[in-house]
């Protein structure tokens, strides 16, 4: 399975079997955690067979179950911090999926357990992502119209990679399906992408998220981020 055939096969997995990650596939997850680490500046952890996070009956939302691996999503405190969490998270996010992985991204149903990642000073949790083999693969999210979501200069006819680049935006997972962005064509090819107004929150890292679907599909050879 490549990135772009699991932009579209992966959706949140709130269900998981007891079936354990096998040694190899932790070994890949951890080599791409390092690699994002370094280069997005954070302290994203992978935590396994650990089942006190999202213990039965902790939570009434989200109704998850069986999640025993999580990605802890440390980084500093800072806005620019939120969108790399979300950007390099859904890159370690899609490869879990090409491994045969499902995931779910969490912003507030689960409990940190002492002992089972570590802080340096000024950072903080922003959320967590459970990971795991899902009961079932989950379901799509309905699509809204595309042309909600992006302009182009003076109404112009978008161009076929910038349209791909947007079908896999749409098919990003955002909180609670809110989709609170907007990606704007510029006349010299760059493309920049903005969030919305949310009483939920978690914009930033949303805007991350989206952004690696987007560049993924689009192609970094055809624009450059504004």
């Amino acid at each position: 399975m490549t990135i772009q055939e699991a932009i579209v096969a992966r959706h949140s997995v709130r269900k998981y079997t007891d079936q354990a990650i096998e040694p190899e596939k932790i070994a890949a997850l951890q080599g791409c955690i390092d690699a994002c680490n370094e280069e997005g500046r954070l302290h994203i952890q992978l935590v396994t067979q650990e089942p006190k996070a999202f213990a039965a009956g902790l939570w009434k939302y989200g109704s998850f179950s069986g999640v025993k691996n999580y990605l802890v999503m440390a980084a500093t405190k800072d806005k620019g911090a939120e969108e790399r969490i979300g950007y390099y998270g859904e890159k370690i996010v899609l490869l879990a999926q090409t491994l045969g992985l499902n995931s779910c991204w969490v912003g507030l149903t689960y409990k940190i357990i002492p002992g089972t990642f570590t802080l340096a000073e000024g950072e903080t949790v922003h959320c967590v992502v459970a990971l795991g083999y899902g009961q079932n693969q989950g379901v799509q999210h309905a699509l809204k119209p595309m042309e909600k979501f992006y302009e182009t200069p003076a109404g112009q006819p978008a161009p076929q990679w910038f349209l791909d680049g947007m079908m896999a935006a749409l098919l990003a997972p955002t909180a609670i399906n809110q989709q609170k962005f907007k990606f704007i064509l510029h006349e010299d090819g760059g493309v920049e992408a903005q969030t919305l107004f949310s009483m939920a929150g978690y914009t930033t890292i949303d805007l991350g998220i989206v952004k690696y679907h987007f560049e993924t599909a689009a192609g970094t050879a055809n624009f450059h981020w504004k």
